[in-house]
């Protein structure tokens, strides 16, 4: 069998409705060329795991990752040890990494392989390519990241599939959840690896759901911080992000599931009637 050009890989647990529109959004922008979908699932209870298997287009890897079996507390994995399933299962040239609370703007893998393929005819030594993303009804501006030493990073993005077996893949020890990323990343950059941006590429990413999932994640955060810090030395500072304005015609955040639209936008409504309650009763 002839290798796809691009692999899509996501990790995944209880986000059926998000993750099912994340899905269309990769169908969508991979029509027109070779691809695969990988999903990395956490064990999900949700139904997510049922539809998974049901969609033949689909290689659906389950890890459960939480509660106990046969008496005994199953062992937390991290999150370089969930995306390593699919990395390491996937048979593209490319990956393609995005969340399963995500949606690509129509045309961002387009341009995204277009720009790889620009800055490599250029003699540059590409292993990975950010695109800019924003949390959908928070920000305007779309950004990438920059991390330690003001070097790019990828959230959401394309991984040259020969960079990440270079560097060994993420890492799987060191970090629970967060930096893992910007580790891997500063592993190509160690490696003679550049990691570019696509101001062609974009993503819609929402955040407003499963809070306690996020709450339980962000209990790691300074820990895996200090390991950042120790890998790779606190003198580095801290790096930031670059922002880009962009006007997507294709209005790409209302394509999340309208359920999902529905309590956002309720919740919201309501929070402003709380918020002038309070402040008629002062």
């Amino acid at each position: 069998m002839s290798a796809p050009v691009v692999s899509f890989v996501l990790g995944s647990y209880n986000r059926r409705a998000l993750l099912r529109s994340t899905i269309a959004s990769l169908r969508a922008e991979g029509r027109e060329l070779d691809h695969e979908i990988i999903v990395v699932d956490g064990g999900s209870t949700d139904g997510a795991v049922r539809w998974l298997v049901r969609q033949k287009d689909i290689v659906t890897i389950v890890q459960h990752n939480r509660g106990t079996w046969r008496g005994r507390p199953l062992e937390r994995r991290s999150w370089g040890a969930f995306m390593n399933l699919g990395f390491r299962a996937a048979r593209g040239r490319f990956v393609c990494m995005v969340s399963d609370d995500c949606l690509l703007v129509p045309g961002s893998l387009a341009a995204a392989l277009e720009h790889f393929a620009a800055l490599e005819a250029a003699g540059r030594r590409v292993g990975a390519m950010a695109f800019y993303w924003r949390d959908t009804f928070l920000h305007k501006r779309y950004w990438v990241g920059t991390t330690l030493g003001g070097r790019l990073f990828v959230n959401h993005g394309l991984y040259l599939r020969a960079a990440l077996e270079d560097v060994g893949f993420a890492d799987e020890r060191r970090y629970a959840f967060y930096h893992a990323d910007g580790d891997l990343c500063l592993r190509m950059w160690e490696r003679g690896w550049e990691v570019a941006d696509c101001p062609r590429a974009f993503v819609e990413h929402f955040p407003h759901v499963a809070s306690a999932v996020r709450s339980s994640n962000l209990a790691v955060q300074q820990g895996d911080w200090a390991a950042y810090l120790e890998r790779w030395g606190a003198d580095a500072g801290r790096g930031g992000a670059v922002h880009l304005e962009h006007a997507d015609p294709a209005r790409t955040a209302l394509r999340f599931p309208p359920l999902v639209l529905a309590r956002y936008f309720a919740g919201r409504a309501w929070g402003r009637l709380r918020g002038l309650a309070r402040g008629a009763g002062r």
